[in-house]
């Protein structure tokens, strides 16, 4: 089939997409934006069949609950293309696919504790974002999230613009803010203004227009904007521009703080809102997933649920509409084909980047050296993640992880622990270790932070 998004070349960008696939040192990457994370069982075997025939069958989960293709060869991009678009995972056109940057809970509609569901939000949203030009300059990395509240929600990734849904006395708001993520403590800064959960689309098309006015070209981020106009100027372009949204700036905003989420609801069996039903979830090994892998997801979702799977942002698949009843039997077979389901393994707390063997800037060899450091920790239900990047750059974790192993080398590392509210990988704690030193440090009783020289 003939796709119109084929006769167009994407812009020149660094950053993977479905139609602009960029070489690295294992092949191609092909990324593919799923709307909200969400994949049907169809797409889902469309897009192992693509791996299979046109890359190396390697598949890996994004921690923005996106799939990529590694391992593309040369020659054969175009029927990959073609393969993906009849699937149905392009966007409305060429343009479109690299603004397609929503984040929205896994459990977005279904989750217990979700003042508002923001599928309908998101599927209003990236129809215009798709369809209308004028929102294709947007940067390839502009990102807006949407909570809804939900008990299972990311909330440690910035984004250039977040709503998040807040009680009001006259009905539920999303409070939103730029740059940064929803305040959860009291020491944080508060969100910028709330409007009515009506207006919600008017108000993110309104800054994104606002944004592309007043962005220098190099400014491709919100954060760059916000060095030289502040947040409240902004806020105050927007009362000016749109006298028509109620935005609200008042005690009850700078006094609310986003309740916690419980990340650790993405492993198992969790109960949906609806009665008799539940989701369940499971995290791939640092990531990766095989095309056959895939295939047994898609077909526990047709099976079992309904047809359809959710990734996740912490680079996992959650299965929705799970009959109680079935849900013994769905963990098993996501257990059976190699997910881990169970919090307590060392490998569901590791993140790890692609490392030496796919990208020429990793200094070592993280996806390897992270399967030897599970094997050196003990299980643990409430141990912090440990993020192994082979550069600064960060490419598989876009929070600060509770310590960060930095390779300086082939198999040797920086261990670093976040510091809360600074920026980088945190506080260097030791130098040049190997993966057994850092293992001995990471699973001492005795380790402290704190008191680390």
């Amino acid at each position: 089939m003939n796709h119109s998004h084929c006769a167009a070349a994407p812009r020149p960008s660094a950053c993977p997409g479905l139609l602009r696939i960029v070489a690295a040192r294992d092949g191609g990457i092909c990324r593919i934006k799923l709307p909200g994370g969400s994949l049907s069982v169809g797409q889902a075997r469309a897009i192992a069949a693509a791996a299979e025939a046109c890359a190396s069958g390697v598949l890996e989960a994004t921690n923005r609950a996106n799939l990529q293709l590694r391992g593309v060869r040369q020659g054969v991009e175009s029927e990959l293309i073609e393969r993906l678009l009849d699937a149905g995972l392009g966007a409305a056109s060429t343009g479109g696919d690299d603004v397609r940057n929503l984040m929205l809970s896994p459990a977005a509609g279904h989750d217990t504790q979700a003042l508002l569901d923001t599928r309908p939000l998101a599927a209003q949203l990236l129809a215009r974002l798709e369809g209308e030009p004028r929102w294709h300059a947007l940067s390839p990395k502009f990102a807006i999230q949407l909570d809804g509240g939900e008990r299972l929600g990311m909330l440690e990734h910035p984004h250039d613009l977040w709503l998040a849904a807040m009680p009001a006395g006259d009905g539920p708001r999303y409070a939103f803010g730029l740059a940064g993520c929803p305040p959860l403590h009291a020491d944080e800064v508060p969100a910028l203004a709330s409007v009515p959960a009506q207006q919600a689309l008017q108000l993110v098309l309104a800054v994104l227009e606002l944004f592309l006015a007043a962005a220098a070209p190099e400014q491709t981020r919100m954060r760059h904007l916000l060095q030289t106009l502040p947040a409240p100027a902004i806020l105050e372009r927007l009362r000016e521009r749109c006298p028509q949204l109620d935005l609200r700036s008042d005690g009850e905003l700078a006094a609310w703080r986003r309740a916690p989420a419980e990340p650790r609801q993405r492993f198992g069996v969790q109960a949906q809102r609806e009665a008799g039903l539940c989701q369940v979830g499971a995290q791939a090994v640092l990531g990766r997933l095989s095309a056959g892998q895939l295939r047994g997801l898609a077909a526990l979702a047709e099976h079992r649920g309904d047809a359809s799977l959710r990734l996740t942002p912490w680079q996992g698949v959650l299965l929705p509409n799970i009959a109680s009843a079935d849900a013994p039997s769905v963990l098993h077979g996501l257990e059976s084909l190699g997910l881990l389901s169970d919090r307590a393994a060392p490998l569901a707390r590791l993140i790890a980047c692609t490392g030496s063997h796919g990208c020429a800037r990793a200094l070592a060899d993280t996806k390897g050296d992270a399967l030897r450091l599970a094997g050196l920790l003990p299980l643990d239900t409430e141990a912090s993640a440990i993020h192994l990047s082979g550069c600064p750059r960060s490419c598989a974790a876009a929070h600060i992880a509770s310590f960060t192993l930095l390779a300086t080398g082939p198999a040797r590392y920086q261990l670093l622990a976040r510091v809360p509210g600074a920026s980088g990988f945190g506080r260097v704690l030791a130098e040049h270790l190997t993966i057994e030193q850092a293992a001995a440090r990471l699973a001492s009783p005795t380790f402290c932070p704190e008191s680390t020289p």
